[in-house]
């Protein structure tokens, strides 16, 4: 490293589950030709860098220890929109948050969106980001329509399903390392309402769960599932699912199309929102979870089952109704895991993850089930399937049997023909994503990386621990 690589500001970085940290230079490019700059910056002085938004993944996506990391928040202008056609010009620091509180007014919400409003759309793009209506309108990148790529090769490539459509699909989902986005062309859905129609619905087990997504995914906008990751026997997999429908011109009466009105409440069962995470971390524990389980199982087999209307925000951001929930895991953090099983396969898998975890000692403290559909992307997790986001606490004392039950899983997962979520992901080793998105893939990635980043400066921990940034 020369004396200007070492003189950089430093910085710890984390993953958004607290269980892995490093320290990184870093720099705030506030346009695409400062962020070429960084690169040339970084050739000269035998650097890797990583690109990072506001650090949403849960594990080693935007980390890179001991190089330069480029925060691209600072670049988050909406350089053009129209309202006739839904579509945005934006910037990749630009969030979700952003994306609804500005255009909601014009009658459209983003097409898609994950569990909180507060991810980058250069993030998003990288990590081809899905949410609850995959199985309809599928990943992010599916609303892409065109976007820029600043690459280590000195040239900035514009991209889409016409030009460059090869880097394109391999950009998106491409876990950041083909170069760093500039801007990106959206579209967006067009809503009559700013509310949804939500129906809550109850399952003994997780057989009734996927029968309950089979039927519901016919007719509903959003399919997503609390599964109780604790509860064995008879109850294995059992949850509650909720469904939602947009609501058609006309038939909402209430506050329709004012972002004000989709703010989350400042306190829940009394207890501000802020202070929540913090009780949550007295129950931290398996028994703790394990009653709270009961408690939610209880609330969901005998509450309402009559149709309510709902905000957007409010459905859909669940994660942002607990702004610290992730502090109830400190110190050593959590890892979050999330297979993508097909269709036919997943209720066996899922059963079987379920009680491999329980059996040794490892249960996930919250599951979440969804239903999705493939796409064009090159290293896409997309499948004709089901996910299970599983969220486990990590110890000094669970360390090593988490991270060996997890492998084992992931072989189950590989053999069954599944994928990951790289979003989600602290722990899979090189070989399930070999196994997992074949080397055929793999090969035609390489090859892009070979022309766009022939010096290999791109580069982020997770790149590294499966084999992406040789």
């Amino acid at each position: 490293m020369t004396p200007a690589a070492a003189a950089l500001p430093r910085k710890v970085f984390d993953g958004f589950g607290y269980s892995v940290r490093s320290v990184s230079g870093f720099a705030e490019p506030k346009s695409a030709a400062e962020i070429a700059g960084w690169f040339q910056f970084a050739k000269e002085n035998g650097l890797t860098v990583a690109m990072r938004g506001s650090g949403r993944s849960y594990g080693d996506a935007a980390m890179n220890g001991g190089g330069l990391v480029l925060d691209t928040r600072g670049m988050r202008r909406v350089l053009s929109w129209d309202p006739t056609t839904g579509i945005a010009d934006v910037e990749p620091g630009v969030t979700i948050e952003d994306l609804w509180r500005n255009f909601l007014k014009d009658g459209y919400w983003p097409a898609v969106v994950p569990g909180t409003m507060f991810p980058t759309l250069g993030g998003i793009a990288s990590m081809n980001v899905h949410g609850k209506n995959c199985f309809k309108v599928g990943p992010w990148g599916d609303h892409i329509l065109d976007g820029e790529l600043v690459a280590p090769d000195g040239n900035t490539y514009r991209v889409s399903r016409e030009e460059n459509a090869d880097l394109f699909r391999a950009a998106i989902g491409g876990f950041g390392m083909l170069g760093a986005w500039s801007r990106l062309r959206i579209k967006l859905k067009r809503v009559h309402s700013g509310r949804l129609r939500v129906k809550a619905h109850y399952c003994r087990d997780l057989k009734e769960q996927f029968a309950w997504f089979e039927e519901a995914t016919k007719t509903a906008d959003y399919c997503v599932s609390w599964v109780d990751c604790i509860a064995g026997g008879s109850g294995l997999g059992r949850g509650q699912p909720h469904s939602a429908v947009y609501l058609s011109e006309g038939e909402d009466k209430g506050p329709n199309l004012d972002p004000a009105a989709q703010d989350l409440p400042g306190s829940i069962l009394g207890v501000p929102r802020g202070l929540v995470g913090t009780i949550l971390g007295k129950l931290n524990h398996n028994l703790g979870m394990r009653l709270l389980n009961v408690g939610k199982n209880l609330a969901s087999r005998f509450g309402s089952r009559a149709a309510f209307l709902q905000g957007h925000v409010a459905f859909n951001f669940l994660l942002d109704y607990v702004p610290t929930y992730r502090d109830a895991y400190r110190p050593h953090g959590f890892v979050q895991y999330q297979p993508f099983v097909p269709r036919d396969a997943a209720p066996e898998v899922f059963a079987n993850i379920l009680r491999l975890t329980q059996a040794r000692g490892v249960p996930s403290y919250l599951g979440v089930m969804k239903r999705h559909r493939p796409d064009e992307f090159l290293l896409s997790h997309g499948l004709d399937g089901y996910s299970l986001a599983l969220d486990f606490p990590v110890t000094p004392a669970n360390r090593a049997v988490l991270w060996k039950t997890l492998h084992e899983v992931s072989d189950m997962v590989c053999e069954a023909g599944g994928r990951f979520y790289p979003a989600k992901d602290a722990v899979l080793r090189p070989d399930h994503l070999q196994r997992s998105l074949g080397q055929e893939r793999l090969a035609r990635f390489a090859t892009l990386r070979d022309m766009v980043d022939p010096d290999r400066i791109l580069r982020t921990e997770l790149a590294a621990r499966l084999g992406l940034s040789v």
